[in-house]
Parts: structure tokens; C-alpha cells; sequence
């Protein structure tokens, strides 16, 4: 089987983004609606193992290790409004979905990843989601990213083409280069050549001679543990809690709220294909 693991908070600032580009206009519930589609479009596609990780709110425990890390502040209301209903209208598709508090959603998915990847019954994990930081999930041509946008499949070696380094080292790599979408500089003097380099001479940051990173080791050590993922949240015990088994009866009310009759036929359609 294939494990397919959708970042929902991306998939849903993706729709939002894309509609109003196209129609100039925010649907109350457009951008849902259009994460609902996607998942749905998965499935049409023969996915079986379905689950998306949500951020049920913006901040997560890095806020308190770096006052400056990410935060909701800045989001539109008409995009922040919709990310609770998403996570009910996934659940009422019957979708595994896990909203996301103290951690967030790419801790979720890195959890999910590691916990399917274990399971010898499981071909391959799909990480659906561009964001540099889930490429440290990736593991040879077992694990891999899917960036929908461009169709790109990242594996262990994609990996290292885009960033010069394996994927273990991606958190010393962001540490170094820093990321402006989570709010943390990085080191100054060091570009992605520069820690490509230093890494694959010395290793992780912790290996760095001394004299290297100076007086900035202890900040690149906590950008480390900023960038790094944690993949121990106890999200299913087993891969078949992921198995799509059709949409609850709650959904035809959701497509009502939505708005969007022809994703109720489909979703609908796929459900009697699977009973039938």
C-alpha cells in the first residue's frame, strides 16, 4: 500500500490564495472546499491511506523557545475562519485527519511518516507538501516529498541535489541558512553553499570545530531544535486507521454548508464504488 500524508494547513493557504488569483473574491468556505476537492481528486486517483495533519492554531512550543518564531498574527480573517471547519469537514469525509496543537502540522506529518514507514505492509509514504522543512523525513525512495504545485518528487537524492546536503541534515542546514516563513534568521555569513560545505565536512552543527560557528553555536543549536520535527506524537497505532472507508453520513450536510454539490456526487460516487 501507499501512504498518502497531505499538510491541510498548506493545502488550505493554497486554495485560499488561488481562488481569490482567479475569481478576485474569498468564499466563506471556498478555500476548504478546495482542500476537500484535492483529497477527494487523491482518492479518484486510487489512494487508499488517506491522512491530513492540521494546524488547530498557529503557535506550537517553539514559540516559547524563540520569541520571534511564527506566529497567526498577519492572517486574513477570511483564511483563519476556515481553518476549525476544515478539520470538521475532513472528519465528516472520513478522512483521518489530525489537528494539530501543541506541536504543528509538519510535526504531524513527520510523526505520521515515521509510524507508517515502520509497517512493512506500507510500499511508500507521500509527504504532499513543498515546505523544506518535511524533506528531513525523507528516507531513500521509501519516504518521499510530493510537491503538488510542480509535480515534483523529492527522494533522498532530490534531496541533496536541491539543498547539497542529505536529508538528516536538513535541520542543521535551515539552522545555518535560516527560515523567514517560520521566523528564524539563521547565522549571518552563512548561505546555503557555505553550510552545504561545512556540513558535509564536519556533520551536524554539534561537530563543528569550535572555532566555526564562534559565539554563535548556541543560537544555531537553537535554530536546530527549531527546524527539527518531532515525530513522536501518538497520531494511530496502525496504518489501516488511514484506510479511506467511505464519508460519514454528516457529510451531506457539509456539502450543503459549502456549498458545492458536484463534491458531494463525487464524494458520494466514491463511497458506493467502496460499498459496492
Amino acid at each position: 500500500m501507499i501512504v498518502h500524508l497531505v499538510d491541510g494547513t498548506y493545502e488550505l493557504f493554497r486554495h485560499f490564495y488561488g481562488i481569490r488569483r482567479f475569481t478576485k473574491t474569498d468564499p466563506p468556505l471556498g478555500a476548504a472546499a478546495g482542500v476537500l476537492g484535492t483529497v477527494a481528486k487523491m482518492i479518484e486517483g486510487g489512494a487508499t491511506h488517506v491522512g491530513v495533519a492540521t494546524d488547530h492554531v498557529i503557535e506550537s512550543f517553539r514559540n516559547d523557545l524563540w520569541a520571534d518564531y511564527k506566529t497567526g498574527e498577519g492572517i486574513e480573517p477570511a483564511l483563519y475562519a476556515q481553518f476549525i471547519p476544515l478539520e470538521e469537514f475532513l472528519v465528516a469525509m472520513g478522512v483521518a485527519t489530525w489537528p494539530m496543537v501543541e506541536l504543528e502540522a509538519d510535526d504531524g506529518l513527520a510523526s505520521a511518516a515515521r509510524i507508517a514507514a515502520a509497517d512493512e505492509r506500507v510500499e511508500k509514504v507521500c509527504i504532499w507538501t513543498p515546505d523544506k522543512d518535511l524533506s528531513q523525513c525523507v528516507v531513500g525512495e521509501r519516504v518521499v516529498q510530493v510537491d503538488r504545485k510542480s509535480g515534483v518528487i523529492r527522494d533522498e537524492q532530490a534531496v541533496r541535489a536541491k539543498f547539497g546536503v542529505m536529508p538528516a541534515f536538513i535541520p542543521d542546514y535551515l539552522a545555518l541558512v535560516g527560515d523567514a516563513a517560520d521566523g528564524y534568521p539563521g547565522i549571518p555569513g552563512y548561505g546555503p553553499k557555505t553550510a552545504a560545505r561545512l556540513i558535509n565536512q564536519h556533520g551536524h552543527i554539534g561537530q563543528f570545530p569550535g572555532e566555526t560557528l564562534s559565539d554563535n553555536l548556541e543560537r544555531a543549536l537553537l535554530f536546530k531544535d527549531l527546524a527539527t520535527l518531532r515525530t513522536d506524537a501518538p497520531l494511530f497505532r496502525d496504518v489501516e486507521e488511514l484506510r479511506w472507508r467511505g464519508a460519514t453520513e454528516a457529510f451531506e450536510a457539509v456539502a450543503e454548508i459549502i456549498g458545492d454539490p458536484r463534491l458531494a456526487t463525487r464524494v458520494t460516487d466514491l463511497t458506493r464504488q467502496l460499498a459496492g
